[in-house]
């Protein structure tokens, strides 16, 4: 008998030590963070999590931002490649313990995940304070857990695979036109420096509207030509496309100053499902006539952030290649 009772005894100890506020138990508690829950338990971090003194930062995207990145719910999650699913957990952990809304950011300050590096960035956008990460939201903040904190995301974030710019325009099969006006025109070394730099990469048939039809056409073109073309493409700073929402005035417009001094305009483009605020941007060039659309935004690499666009950006109308 004495001995039961100090079994017991023993497992009510047990029981009441368990500590059910870490931060991984605090997310999977959260019915909308399911998705981010299922991605801890599918990369292992949740043991991390769980096991671990801390203190951790997670970056938690809602279920909705997870369904916007093509995985419908939890399940989708758990059964998508291991892989890719540990490179979104890692690099949505921070070690350390970071409330964002005090730490007096500069604009896209780096701060380091498990995953890489992240930008954080401090905006004051009328009567409120907006904080972003990689031009993505942060919805709910400093949501307290005994081991760390959690910080809602609007955005799963991509990480970045490659610490070149150069390199990330190489990977994207789409702009293999200008990545090839990149090489020929010199600027390749450029953008593979320090920067940081901001890409507006036009499409392959952008590029061919334009009249560079093949790699061979491009080769053949002066390089003066060339230059003037990728120097009003490329931005000497890190832009995001949210920066460009959150920096724009009532006018709903801004100018943009490009690598060879001359300005592109961008215009704000209203979200349909809520009325008063914005969803992207279009571009036109100083000889542009129509708008230019973004294909494809936010291409994170190690020194910059590379965007898709419809269309070129043109100094002047007349401006296509001459055969």
């Amino acid at each position: 008998m004495a001995i039961l009772g100090t079994s017991c005894s023993k497992d009510e100890n047990k029981i009441s030590d368990y500590d059910n506020n870490k931060i991984n138990l605090v997310i999977a508690d959260n019915f909308n963070l399911s998705a981010f829950s299922a991605a801890l338990k599918r990369s292992g971090l949740d043991k991390t999590l769980q096991e671990g003194a801390g203190p951790y930062t997670a970056l938690v995207p809602s279920d909705a931002a997870f369904s916007l990145s093509g995985y419908a719910n939890a399940v989708s999650v758990l059964t998508a490649n291991p892989t890719i699913i540990s490179r979104i957990a890692q690099y949505h952990t921070l070690d350390g313990k970071y409330e964002l809304n005090k730490l007096p950011y500069l604009f896209n300050q780096e701060l380091r995940s498990r995953g890489g590096k992240l930008y954080a960035t401090h905006w004051i956008k009328g009567t409120d304070t907006v904080l972003t990460l990689n031009g993505s939201r942060i919805i709910s903040q400093n949501i307290p857990a005994s081991n760390g904190l959690i910080q809602v995301l609007n955005r799963v974030l991509s990480p970045y695979l490659h610490d070149l710019l150069g390199d990330a325009v190489s990977a994207e099969p789409s702009i293999t036109l200008f990545t090839q006006a990149l090489k020929s025109s010199g600027l390749l070394e450029t953008i593979n420096g320090a920067g940081p730099y901001t890409i507006f990469a036009p499409s392959n048939q952008a590029m061919q509207a334009m009249g560079y039809a093949s790699v061979e056409q491009i080769n053949n073109t002066d390089v003066e030509v060339l230059k003037r073309l990728v120097n009003y493409h490329i931005v000497k700073d890190r832009r995001f496309i949210y920066d460009y929402i959150l920096s724009t005035g009532s006018s709903n417009t801004s100018r943009q100053a490009m690598l060879d001094g001359n300005s592109v305009t961008m215009t704000l483009t209203p979200d349909s499902s809520v009325p008063g605020s914005f969803n992207g941007i279009t571009l036109r060039g100083i000889g542009n006539t129509t708008a230019v659309k973004l294909v494809k935004q936010d291409i994170l690499a190690g020194n910059g952030v590379l965007h898709i666009i419809d269309g070129a950006l043109r100094i002047t109308q007349q401006e296509t290649l001459s055969n």
